[in-house]
C-alpha cells in the first residue's frame, strides 16, 4: 500500500502521467468532447493558463443569465436567516486560540454542504460557462468537489491560516472559482495571487516559510523573496466579480480589516484527486442531463 501511494504521488508530480495515466479516461474523453468557449471564456482560459489566475465578472461571463441572480437571492436569504449566528461568530473572529478552525469565516452552508445537483449552489458551478473553463484548463472532465458561501468577518487578529501565503494540495491542477457577493476593497481581504507560481507557470521557487500544523505558510516579506509584489494580483472588485484560480499556485485572502467579505466558492479537481471529502455525501444525487455536468457529479450518483 505504501509503495502504491508513493507511485501515485510520483505520477501526480508530472503533468503527462497525472493526465494520461491517472486520469486517462477522463482526459481522452475531454479531448474529443468538443466543448465551445465564448469569447470571454477564451480570454479567461488564456489568463488562467498563463498566470494561474483570471478575473472576470458575472455580466461579462454570463450576460443575462438568471442563475447568478437566483444565487444572489438565495445567499441574501441565508444572510437574513443567519444574522444572529454571524454576529455571534464576529465576537470570536479575532480569537487565535483553538483547534485551527477559521474563526474569521462563517460558512453559510455549514461545514459540509449537502450535495444536491438541483440546488442553485451546485447549478451555478455546473453552468457551461464555468465548467467548460475548468475542464479546458485541466485538460479533462473534472469533478465538482466543493461549494460553499464564506462570510469573512472583519477582525483585528494577526494574519493566520489562509490569510497567509500557501499552496493547496488537493491535486496536481486545481480550479477554484470565487464570486464576490459584495464590493471587496483592500480592507475586505481580497483574494491575492502570485502570478506564474501555478504548475503551468514559470516560477516554481519555494519561499521561506513557517509550519502551521502540516501546512507551509509564508508572510508577505517571505513571499516577496521569490515573487516580487509587482507579480501579485490583488483581486479587489465590485459585487459580481468572478475569479478563476489554480490554487496550486501561491495565494492568500480573507485578511478583512475594515469590512466583511461575502463570497461564493467552488472547486474542481481531477477524478484521481485524493482530496478529503468536503461535502455531505449522504444520499445519491440526480445527475444533470448535460454530459460534462453529469461527469462532474458522477462520484455522488
Amino acid at each position: 500500500m505504501n509503495l502504491l501511494r508513493a507511485t501515485k504521488r510520483k505520477f501526480r508530480q508530472n503533468a503527462m502521467t497525472w493526465r494520461y495515466l491517472l486520469n486517462g479516461k477522463s482526459a481522452l474523453s475531454h479531448l474529443f468532447g468538443g466543448a465551445v468557449l465564448s469569447a470571454e471564456g477564451k480570454r479567461v482560459l488564456e489568463d488562467l493558463n498563463r498566470h494561474g489566475i483570471a478575473v472576470t465578472s458575472s455580466d461579462s461571463l454570463f450576460g443575462g443569465n438568471g442563475v447568478y441572480g437566483e444565487l444572489c437571492a438565495a445567499i441574501a436569504q441565508l444572510e437574513r436567516e443567519q444574522d444572529w449566528k454571524i454576529e455571534a461568530a464576529r465576537a470570536e473572529a479575532s480569537d487565535t486560540n483553538g483547534t485551527g478552525e477559521k474563526k474569521f469565516i462563517h460558512f453559510l452552508l455549514g461545514d459540509k454542504p449537502p450535495v444536491d445537483s438541483e440546488s442553485v449552489f451546485a447549478r451555478f458551478a455546473l453552468q457551461e460557462q464555468v465548467l467548460n473553463i475548468a475542464n479546458a484548463y485541466m485538460g479533462l472532465y473534472s469533478q465538482l468537489r466543493y461549494f460553499n458561501v464564506w462570510h469573512t468577518l472583519a477582525n483585528t487578529g494577526p494574519a493566520r491560516q489562509s490569510q497567509l501565503w500557501h499552496r493547496d494540495r488537493d491535486d496536481f491542477l486545481t480550479c477554484k472559482i470565487f464570486l464576490y457577493l459584495n464590493d471587496v476593497d483592500e480592507g475586505a481581504g481580497p483574494f491575492t495571487y502570485a502570478k506564474g507560481t501555478h504548475p503551468k507557470g514559470n516560477n516554481h521557487q519555494e519561499p521561506p516559510f513557517t509550519m502551521e500544523g502540516t501546512v507551509k505558510r509564508s508572510d508577505d516579506n517571505q513571499m516577496a523573496t521569490v515573487a516580487p509584489q509587482d507579480n501579485w494580483v490583488k483581486a479587489t472588485g465590485r459585487r459580481g466579480t468572478i475569479i478563476f484560480a489554480d490554487t496550486r499556485g501561491y495565494h492568500k485572502g480573507g485578511e478583512a480589516r475594515t469590512s466583511d467579505r461575502i463570497m461564493y466558492t467552488c472547486m474542481f479537481v481531477s477524478p484521481a484527486s485524493e482530496v478529503r471529502e468536503m461535502m455531505d455525501t449522504r444520499g445519491r444525487v440526480k445527475l444533470p442531463a448535460n454530459r460534462a455536468a453529469a461527469l462532474a457529479l458522477a462520484r455522488y450518483a
